[in-house]
């Protein structure tokens, strides 16, 4: 969505306000965001077997058997996420109701999805526990005594 308001702001200030109040380029803008959207987890799933997202939240897409997925299966995928979502979302409650926990869009492009471990995660820094006034500023190396 930030891309397809990205560019619908971008036509306007280009061609200027359409009469009714649309986007002069929405039809453009709308194929540009469904193909960039295609191309993007077509490769990310097929490279890496995870788009950005699903990398912070440690899950990746796999063939059935475990394998990458190619790109026909890879674009499938996501052809077949908008016939879960067109059934009123059903084909993404499948995955509740399966005890695979496969949706509808990885029942027809016969991939799943399967957490990672924790080393494939991505780490996020420990937090650091708050300083006193107490504290000093700079750690001084310790002193070993004289003749060290």
């Amino acid at each position: 969505m930030l891309v397809q308001s990205a560019l619908a702001r971008l036509a306007r200030a280009l061609w200027g306000p359409v009469p009714g109040g649309g986007t002069p380029a929405a039809a453009a803008v709308t194929v540009f965001t469904l193909l960039f959207t295609a191309a993007y987890t077509t490769t990310l799933h097929t490279l890496a077997g995870q788009t950005i997202g699903k990398s912070l939240v440690g899950v990746r897409v796999v063939a059935s058997d475990g394998a990458r997925l190619t790109v026909g299966p890879a674009l499938l995928r996501y052809l077949a996420c908008y016939i879960s979502a067109a059934t009123f979302g059903f084909g993404f409650l499948v995955a509740g109701l399966r005890r695979d926990k496969r949706a509808l869009h990885d029942l027809i492009a016969g991939s799943r999805v399967e957490r990672l471990g924790v080393s494939r995660r991505v780490r996020r820094a420990a937090p650091r526990p708050p300083s006193t006034l107490q504290d000093p500023a700079v750690s001084h190396a310790p002193d070993l005594g004289p003749g060290a």
